[in-house]
């Protein structure tokens, strides 16, 4: 479709997929607003190994409650997804193996082998990052050493959202967004590096073709159109991070610090920014432009998790954070429950100090969980503004950042205001802009709506809790220090 032809005045809906790690969401969108009219979801199966035909069903299932098939207005779909996984292939479309997900750390011995090999400047140089577990190009790693008799079967390797889109469609393409994180494409050169590929996995399989933001990718099965005579055109899609960008029409200077199963902060630039230390992962996003991101592999689970400990709901649990003094009494949280990937400690443990029978209260415990959240997402923001990122404006988002608990004490550990959008499901919305996009030829201006904006207040207490973070989060880093 040239853009000519494309209708430039949209009359319809739009439909944005969400397939992240923990379920599917599915979003039919008024093209002309951006109001969400219908949504739904359905459960993706938990752990870091999924079959990658479970999140077929699971769409399937979401399709199905939002009612796609139904709608006679469809002009568009687009699909964003989470980033990294590896999804390989075999010549028959087979999966060799499970899906290897982002917080999957099976291969960080990989991952210090394929860093020590060259070193930060050269991976920096070749694709705009450092080598850590949730890398595709580790992952392909460990599948050549670990499962031999499936490396050799591989003939296509490819991301999340690359997958679903070959199911919809039946177009192998990417987007430069999601390709970036591979370890195997450079966001500034935009191109692929088979050698890296060679190097370390030891063949260059089949890759998805790398489209513009604004591209079709295909058009959808009639089993998802709902009629064999109906050509819905599916684009490009992205990455869930560069779709959740594109969902909050992020400028530059915006920094979003999203806190989910994983804490994101990220922003959108211009140009690319390099970060020596390696922590910032020079990411393309969804428009053309760059989107410098740190990750965190414990977010808001930290919570839900310090909850079930104390046997109480989240509610309970908020009272809880939001009535013991500022600083937690001394008590002190190091949060990698899961290891950790900024930094990078993939077999890091959580640490708890300043244990004393006057700091260990259920009140203290709550707001030391809260804060160790609030904490390492500050690491990254200090990261993110020192390797030259415009920062001007944070917003936070997620379900996490709904908690009042981490809302009271994110400004003052972040050391900024901090404006909080509406809750939306962003990284739906934001495959549902790109979608438009494809279809229409021109990216929507939808409304960004904000219902709070939290000030730094000067909490000394805060601040204090901040210096003895840093103190705990160096005794962890220093002994593996890169």
């Amino acid at each position: 479709m040239t853009p000519d032809s494309r209708p430039t005045t949209p009359h319809g809906v739009v439909v944005g997929v969400d397939s992240s790690t923990q379920s599917c969401k599915v979003v039919v969108v008024d093209a002309a607003t951006g109001q969400v009219l219908t949504s739904a979801s359905a459960p993706h199966p938990d752990g870091t190994a999924v079959d990658p035909r479970r999140w077929l069903e699971a769409l399937r299932s979401a399709w199905a409650k939002a009612g796609v098939a139904e709608r006679p207005d469809v002009l568009g779909v687009g699909i964003s997804a989470q980033q990294h996984g590896l999804v390989a292939l075999d010549a028959s479309g087979e999966p060799v193996h499970e899906a290897l997900l982002w917080n999957d750390v099976r291969s960080a011995e990989e991952a210090a082998s394929l860093y020590g090999d060259l070193g930060t400047p050269a991976w920096l140089d070749a694709v705009g990052l450092v080598p850590v577990p949730a890398i595709t190009l580790t992952k392909l790693a460990w599948l050549r050493r670990h499962r031999p008799e499936a490396a050799e079967r591989v003939h296509r390797v490819m991301l999340p959202h690359d997958w679903l889109v070959l199911q919809l469609t039946g177009a192998f393409v990417t987007d430069a967004s999601d390709a970036s994180g591979t370890g195997y494409f450079s966001a500034q050169t935009g191109a692929y590096r088979p050698d890296l590929l060679q190097r370390y996995f030891g063949a260059v399989p089949a890759l998805p073709e790398v489209l513009a933001p604004d591209a079709v990718a295909g058009h959808l099965h009639s089993e998802w159109a709902g009629a064999p005579d109906r050509r819905i055109p599916v684009s490009a899609g992205s990455g869930d991070n560069a779709g959740a960008a594109l969902g909050l029409g992020l400028a530059p200077g915006d920094v979003v610090v999203s806190v989910g199963t994983s804490g994101t902060v990220f922003s959108r630039s211009p140009h690319a920014v390099s970060d020596p230390t390696g922590l910032v992962s020079g990411f393309a996003d969804a428009t053309g432009h760059y989107l410098p991101l740190l990750c965190t592999l414990n977010a808001a689970r930290v919570m839900t998790t310090t909850a079930d400990l104390l046997g109480v709901d989240l509610a309970e649990f908020t009272r809880l954070g939001l009535a013991g003094p500022s600083d937690a009494a001394g008590l002190t949280m190091l949060p990698y429950l899961d290891g950790e990937r900024t930094p990078n400690l993939p077999d890091a443990t959580g640490r708890l100090h300043g244990i004393t029978r006057a700091s260990f209260t259920p009140e203290n415990l709550a707001r030391a969980a809260v804060l160790s959240v609030a904490n390492s997402l500050a690491d990254c923001l200090e990261v993110l503004r020192g390797a030259g990122a415009p920062v001007e404006r944070v917003l936070a988002i997620g379900g996490g950042a709904q908690s009042d608990a981490l809302r009271a004490v994110l400004p003052d550990t972040l050391g900024t205001p901090v404006q909080i959008p509406e809750i939306r499901e962003y990284v739906a919305l934001g495959a549902a802009h790109q979608a438009l996009w494809a279809a229409a030829g021109e990216a929507p201006a939808w409304p960004r709506r904000l219902v709070a904006e939290l000030p730094v207040t000067g909490d000394a207490g805060i601040r204090a809790h901040r210096e003895r973070y840093r103190a705990l989060r160096q005794e962890a880093v220093s002994p593996a220090g890169r």
